[in-house]
């Protein structure tokens, strides 16, 4: 009877083992974080494009000071 220390490992799963679902949960999950960042981008854009809100931004980052 062999020593359980010397019991052979499991095979490795090849990468055509994985799911096919996998894949495109891991393409869908990239779409959507780059969607996401280009909608944030956007949004912060369409702020700085707005006059008035500059000129907030400005006036309370000097009130720091």
């Amino acid at each position: 009877m062999p020593h359980p220390d010397l019991a052979p490992a499991p095979p490795r799963p090849s990468a055509s083992a994985t799911p096919v679902g996998a894949g495109l949960r891991q393409w869908g999950l990239r779409a959507g974080l780059t969607l996401v960042a280009v909608l944030l981008l956007l949004a912060v854009f369409a702020l700085y494009a707005q006059p008035d809100f500059l000129l907030t931004l400005s006036n309370q980052i000097w009130a720091c000071f």
